[in-house]
């Protein structure tokens, strides 16, 4: 046989063998049509029968469940809701839907139609709102195996409702659950179990505003009601608010608006519309910020952190213009008290210089010695006991807040130049000592209920 023969029965077999192949591809394709028919056509499978229990038995029937968060949109504080993403996801066993899997080549068959095969009925039970995703196709599918399981995935959106605690805001945390449970299979016939392994993900890169997702933790909560006890599984969301962003848009400005009315300390008395015009703005801002905070909570029964800060900042500011008040009723006493003294002056100077001119007129007259001891209606003879009982009066023990106000003179303004000064300190270490008091408290008790 020569050369050329030999080519030509390769190539011819070649030409076979890839023949063979497309054949058998098809063949496979017809093949997995067919373990279809056979196992979901008519009369062969009932969908509305349960599957059997472990091993065959009439036990309940097992589903497995595990979930894939892919994002959380919003956490609502006034509404108390969050809204999440995700893949859900039940496994179990259904033993009628076993079939050949050709040799291994048929790993698994594909549906999308998930009334085919009968499906557990779970349900989210604190859900509020929900859809599934159809862009560009309905985002289910069922997987069933050789072996008889099956696999059931679907990616659905959920508002759910999440109770909050309130009590420390804004620093606190709160749990947000997700759960599911069974609406009509009692735990005689229905149960569910978590995944082995790892039944929660969370996408790698989620991204909330104003909260950050610390940890999750799965776990049961079966009820108990009048027809029987149903399966539930649940999973708790922690979630720890972000505080910077509150500390540069509330307490910040409230620090300094309370800082701002304490400039009025500083202006003079007679500044009167300068330090009511401070006042009242710093107030009336103080209470647009206060309002502005509440509108963004919902009304609760108790008192909140963020409660306390705005109420003792909206004191401050309040106190700050109720001491100018203070300030001008203490000027104007003052005023009128040493009106008063410069009136009694000038009667008793008076009174000297008439007494003074008597004594004149009587000594030019009669020569007479004027006599060693005065009468106690005299008023140079009290003049001279006060002088005395001044200088034999003991000496008073120093003391650092006397000698303090001393510094300021005694003029028609001392008092209420004394209360600005008394005011310059006081408010500035009241305050601070609120902030130690404010932020060792709530950040103890925050770590406290962790």
């Amino acid at each position: 046989m020569g050369a050329g023969h030999c080519f030509w029965i390769l190539y011819l077999a070649c030409l076979c063998s890839a023949s063979l192949g497309n054949n058998a591809k098809i063949n496979f394709r017809e093949k997995e049509k067919k373990v279809l028919d056979q196992i979901l056509g008519q009369g062969k499978y009932d969908a509305r029968i349960r599957p059997s229990g472990i091993n065959g038995t009439d036990g309940p029937a097992i589903v497995r469940v595990n979930i894939f968060v892919r994002s959380i949109s919003k956490i609502d504080d006034v509404t108390m809701e969050y809204s999440v993403q995700l893949t859900f996801r039940e496994q179990w066993l259904d033993e009628r839907l076993k079939f050949d899997d050709i040799g291994g080549r048929l790993k698994y068959l594909t549906l999308t139609e998930a009334n085919r095969v009968w499906m557990p009925d779970l349900f989210f039970s604190n859900e509020k709102e929900g859809h599934f995703h159809n862009i560009i196709m309905p985002n289910v599918y069922i997987r069933i195996f050789p072996y008889g399981s099956v696999l059931y995935s679907i990616r659905i959106s959920l508002t759910l409702a999440c109770p909050m605690n309130l009590k420390l805001y804004p620093l606190d945390r709160q749990v947000c659950s997700l759960r599911m449970a069974s609406y009509g299979w009692t735990t005689a016939d229905l149960v569910f179990l978590w995944k082995e392994g790892d039944p929660v993900q969370v996408v790698k890169n989620l991204h909330l505003p104003r909260f950050t997702l610390e940890k999750f933790l799965t776990d049961y909560c079966n009820s108990k009601t009048n027809t029987g006890e149903y399966s539930c599984l649940k999973v708790d969301l922690l979630f720890k608010r972000e505080f910077s962003y509150y500390l540069i848009q509330i307490y910040i400005p409230c620090c300094m608006l309370v800082i701002v009315s304490w400039v009025s300390f500083w202006l003079d008395q007679g500044a009167v519309p300068a330090r009511v015009s401070l006042g009242v703005t710093t107030l009336l801002t103080m209470a647009t910020q206060t309002s502005g905070i509440n509108a963004s909570l919902p009304p609760v029964s108790y008192t909140k952190a963020i409660d306390v800060w705005t109420g003792v900042c909206l004191t401050f500011v309040f106190g700050a213009l109720l001491e100018f008040a203070l300030v001008n009723y203490a000027s104007r006493s003052d005023l009128h008290r040493e009106n008063m003294k410069k009136k009694r002056r000038e009667v008793e100077q008076a009174s000297l210089d008439a007494a003074s001119d008597l004594l004149d007129t009587d000594s030019n007259a009669t020569f007479a010695m004027k006599p060693l001891v005065r009468h106690p209606g005299d008023p140079l003879a009290l003049e001279k006991l006060r002088q005395c009982e001044i200088h034999m009066a003991p000496p008073k023990r120093p003391n650092c807040c006397r000698t303090w106000l001393s510094k300021f003179p005694t003029s028609h303004c001392s008092r209420s130049k004394r209360i600005d000064v008394i005011s310059r300190i006081t408010f500035p270490l009241v305050f601070a000592l609120f902030n130690l008091v404010y932020w060792s408290t709530y950040l103890f008790r925050e770590e406290e209920e962790n």
